[in-house]
């Protein structure tokens, strides 16, 4: 049986904690309802000062004032996608690490094709 080499774990990687998943979830909640709680407000503002186009900013904030609730729910409960389903990991298959990266000089050894514009 081959053996395979070993590969470091990268901390670039590694995916968020769990603590910091449900972190940034909270607050992108209470963003979103501080958001809708303005709506309600401006709402009120709006129909008690009988505001010029009326018509056009309440449908808004009552657009908001139930749109944003849906939308922070969904967001809240969400989490990040799995690495299976991420862009870069379907380019590259699982099994065939990443290809070296490197930032020196082409190796002496093997010949350098030149193009040449002017004959």
């Amino acid at each position: 049986m081959k053996r395979q080499a070993y590969q470091p774990i990268l901390i670039t990687d590694a995916p968020p904690s769990q603590d910091d998943q449900l972190r940034r979830r909270q607050v992108r909640y209470v963003v979103m309802m501080g958001v809708r709680a303005l709506c309600v407000i401006v709402g009120a503002i709006l129909v008690g000062a009988d505001a010029p186009l009326l018509w056009l900013w309440l449908p808004l904030c009552v657009v908001g004032m139930i749109l944003l609730p849906w939308l922070a729910v969904l967001l809240a409960n969400d989490r990040p996608p799995k690495e299976r389903h991420r862009i870069g990991a379907r380019l590259r298959q699982p099994s065939e690490p990443a290809p070296p990266r490197s930032l020196g000089p082409v190796a002496p050894d093997r010949p350098h094709r030149v193009i040449d514009v002017e004959p």
